[in-house]
C-alpha cells in the first residue's frame, strides 16, 4: 500500500510550505498540508487533521502524519483514537523534525517504502546532521 503525508502545523502557512517542498522531492506523493486552525489563527485543528488523514484513506493509502511542536502532535493523538483500530492500523505519527522529516519521509513513499520505512525515515535526525 502506498503512503501518503499529513503535515500538521500550528501555522497553515507552514505546513503548506513543508509540503510544498516535500512535494518538490517526492512528486508522486500525496502530501497534504493541515495546519491552523481553519479561521486563520495559529493553532490546530482536529477537525482539518482528521480531514486531512480520512482523505487519504478513503484514496486507499497509508498515512504517516507529521507534527510541528507537542500540542499537535496531542491533536494527531486524538484523530488517530477517533478512527477506531481497523482504520487507525494505517495511520503512524512520525516524529521528527518537521522540515527534514517531511522531506525524507516523501522521499521514501516515493521509493515504494512501506508505512513503517516512512516513519522511520522522518525520525532519522542523522540524515541531516
Amino acid at each position: 500500500m502506498s503512503v501518503g503525508l499529513v503535515i500538521c502545523s500550528h501555522s497553515a502557512k507552514l505546513a503548506e510550505g513543508v509540503a510544498e517542498l516535500a512535494g518538490q522531492m517526492a512528486k508522486a506523493v500525496t502530501i497534504v498540508p493541515a495546519g491552523g486552525t481553519g479561521d486563520g489563527r495559529i493553532g490546530t485543528s482536529v477537525e482539518l487533521v482528521s480531514a486531512a488523514v480520512e482523505k487519504l484513506l478513503d484514496e486507499g493509502l497509508d498515512v504517516a502524519v507529521l507534527t510541528d511542536l507537542g500540542s499537535a502532535t496531542m491533536t494527531v493523538e486524538s484523530v488517530i483514537e477517533a478512527l477506531g483500530p481497523d482504520r487507525a492500523a494505517h495511520v503512524r505519527h512520525a516524529e521528527g523534525p518537521l522540515v527534514e522529516g517531511a522531506v525524507a519521509a516523501s522521499v521514501a513513499a516515493q521509493i515504494g517504502g512501506d508505512l513503517t520505512a516512512v516513519a522511520l525515515a522522518a525520525q532519522a535526525k542523522e540524515l541531516f546532521a
